[in-house]
């Protein structure tokens, strides 16, 4: 049995520890650099079409020119774990904020499909590292009582930028009379698209020099006082002794611990750890779905199946509306339903909308972009679609990330989270890339196919994640004691 600290219910936590406004706020900044992610992800949304008829391109590199940042993500994923143990947290925010801010002057200003593929490989850099960064800060000074919630506002974060990149693209596509027509200092409205990513990359630079570093980075490198001061500052720690015995605790797993090294992920497995399998199979079904086809090319998707461009862009954004309220309903039950009971009834869900989706689209008349829906098909691929950002939404959007955030023992967390990011970033790179040639086939292979892997997804979760819910990221090691039990019962 685990001698972690749990809350039960509406009590106050054990250990002292209380929520603070100070530790929310915290989150809330970390979490802002899922918000370029989301930006990032949907921006292209309103873009492609028109880049793709200025820049003459066919299906294929379309569908690179669309995920080619994913690459650059993988990359800037790999590294970010032991840069920000070398660097620090905050300062690894700060660059991955000043790379993205780069990327969007470089693709807003591109060329030729090669410069905006450069621009946008190297914007993913910053949005990968980002993508580890932000979930390991917020673990570390989270609250185990509230840690899930708190790690749940990195995706809430992805969903309002990818919200916020629609409603940009359509303001902009609106003023200009169509993402193609020139706008303002005579850019056509698409180069705007992407020049708008300066303004959050900026506002989150500004706002990661202003929160403190983690107390697990202070303690390693031997400033044991300051990262008793911030502890007790964000997690509302009055008791100096229990202050104390935090610090102790966490110096006590480090000493045990070599220099954060990727040749710490070596396992019997296929030449990893179990549990770094189980973060990276996390990350590739977590992308292996579909979620993102929809994000990139919701717009042109709708628009294939026979609704006009406006219905599509409107479609488009209120798929983001629904996709940011539903996350909020995660941010909830995290913490009181558990990991493990949301992301399997999550893969049930996305296996029943995205097999309705592909049920539909075998009504079509013709196959890609002249794919024609006949009544009533069109709508019920439309609720579909929705029931499927609902189900992902919910579970597997925001639980992932609250996982690979905590799950990993504390010697190989930042090494292993790079890793299982840097899957994820390909997983997604693969789908994206793939979906356009995919589409030109047959859209009901494209998501029938997404169906299979949703189903896979649920007997993956059965016998392979472990509920992480209410432990402090110290006992995570007990979780091996805890999945070698299970599998003698």
């Amino acid at each position: 049995m685990s001698s972690t600290t749990q809350r039960s219910g509406g009590g106050s936590p054990a250990g002292g520890e209380k929520t603070t406004g100070k530790v929310i706020a915290i989150a809330v900044v970390a979490a802002v650099g899922g918000f370029l992610f989301g930006f990032d992800s949907s921006v292209v949304n309103g873009a492609v079409d028109a880049l793709a008829a200025q820049f003459s391109i066919g299906a294929l590199l379309k569908g690179f020119t669309v995920s080619c940042a994913l690459l650059g993500a993988a990359v800037g994923a790999w590294f970010a774990g032991p840069l920000a143990d070398k660097f620090g947290r905050t300062r690894v925010m700060v660059i991955a904020a000043a790379i993205f801010a780069v990327s969007a002057i470089g693709s807003g200003l591109a060329f030729a499909v090669w410069d905006l593929i450069l621009w946008r490989a190297v914007g993913g850099v910053g949005i990968g590292a980002a993508s580890v960064i932000a979930p390991a800060y917020i673990a570390e000074v989270s609250p185990a009582a509230i840690r899930g919630r708190l790690g749940s506002l990195q995706q809430f974060a992805i969903t309002v930028g990818i919200l916020s990149a629609l409603v940009s693209n359509a303001l902009l596509a609106g003023a200009a009379s169509g993402a193609g027509e020139d706008f303002w200092l005579g850019l056509p409205a698409w180069r705007w698209m992407f020049l708008v990513g300066v303004i959050p990359a900026v506002v989150w630079a500004g706002l990661a020099l202003a929160v403190p570093e983690s107390p697990r980075y202070l303690v390693a490198k031997g400033r044991q006082e300051e990262a008793g001061r911030v502890l007790a500052s964000i997690q509302g720690l009055k008791d100096r002794g229990l202050v104390k015995r935090r610090i102790a605790e966490i110096a006590k797993h480090l000493a045990a611990e070599r220099e954060p090294s990727l040749r710490d992920l070596r396992g019997p497995r296929l030449g990893l750890k179990p549990i770094v399998w189980v973060g990276i199979l996390l990350s590739v079904f977590q992308q292996a779905v579909g979620i993102n086809v929809i994000f990139y090319y919701s717009t042109s998707l709708w628009s294939s199946v026979g609704f006009d461009e406006q219905q599509s862009g409107l479609f488009s954004v209120i798929t983001a509306i629904t996709n940011v309220l539903v996350t909020l309903i995660a941010i909830a039950l995290v913490d009181k339903v558990g990991r493990r009971p949301m992301l399997l009834a999550g893969s049930l869900g996305m296996t029943v909308s995205l097999g309705a989706m592909a049920l539909a689209f075998t009504q079509g008349t013709a196959n890609g972009q002249d794919l024609s829906l006949p009544a009533p098909w069109g709508p019920v691929a439309l609720v579909a679609a929705n029931l499927f950002i609902v189900s992902f939404g919910i579970t597997w959007g925001p639980i992932v990330w609250v996982l690979l955030g905590e799950m990993f023992p504390g010697r190989i967390r930042a090494a292993a989270l790079s890793v299982a990011a840097a899957a994820q970033w390909i997983a997604n790179f693969v789908i994206s890339t793939t979906f356009p040639p995919l589409a030109e086939v047959g859209l009901p292979l494209a998501y029938g196919l997404y169906t299979v892997l949703a189903l896979l997804s649920f007997f993956f979760v059965l016998r392979a994640v472990p509920e992480t819910k209410g432990r402090e990221l110290e006992d995570m090691d007990d979780l091996r004691v805890e999945r070698r039990e299970r599998a003698r019962a």
